[in-house]
């Protein structure tokens, strides 16, 4: 078994409590933020392709983008930071606890910022500390300050920061669910 393997088979071992927190907390909230035609960059199992059909994936790993593909969803393997696609050419984009895995994002996050429109809406999750240190492919930890510099030095507006599932940063060390997410828009 290879890496890729593995790390499919760790998003797949997600808890039906924890699937049902994201189609029907988690998704519709962040779905809100998206409009248009919605990139997942980092898709993985491609729950979010699940929860919103018409949107399009891309990952880096080819094992999750097969998977995806054989569930009848719209998948891309990707090579690292570089999206296959035309410039302005989604009106959204979602990276969804990805960044965190990112040695470098400055490259992955010019790319994001090609494809979308200008004012296109970029939306990202990171997870707060206890969903940090539980996974040990994580390379930088994002809290709120970090967050939006990280993405306003990448050409992107502030629009929106909160915590999910309650926006309350106690629960960072506490809860492994913990992500800070924000929606920023294309400058």
């Amino acid at each position: 078994m290879n890496a890729s393997e593995d790390y499919s088979r760790y998003l797949q071992g997600r808890s039906r409590l924890g699937l049902a927190y994201r189609n029907h907390w988690l998704y519709p909230r962040l779905n809100r933020w998206l409009r248009g035609r919605v990139l997942d960059v980092g898709c993985g199992i491609g729950d979010m392709l699940r929860f919103l059909p018409s949107s399009i994936g891309v990952d880096v790993n080819a094992v999750n983008v097969s998977l995806c593909r054989d569930a009848g969803l719209a998948a891309e393997v990707m090579a690292p930071d570089v999206l296959p696609f035309d410039n302005a050419n989604f009106d959204s984009v979602i990276l969804d606890n990805v960044l965190e895995h990112i040695e470098e994002p400055g490259p992955l996050l010019a790319e994001i910022r090609r494809v979308l429109v200008d004012g296109g809406v970029f939306v990202v999750g990171v997870p707060g500390e206890r969903g940090y240190a539980a996974d040990p492919d994580h390379k930088q930890f994002y809290d709120r300050a970090r967050l939006e510099k990280t993405i306003v030095e990448a050409g992107f507006v502030l629009d929106r920061l909160r915590g999910m599932p309650l926006d309350c940063d106690a629960l960072s060390p506490r809860m492994t669910q913990f992500c800070i997410y924000g929606a920023f828009r294309r400058a």
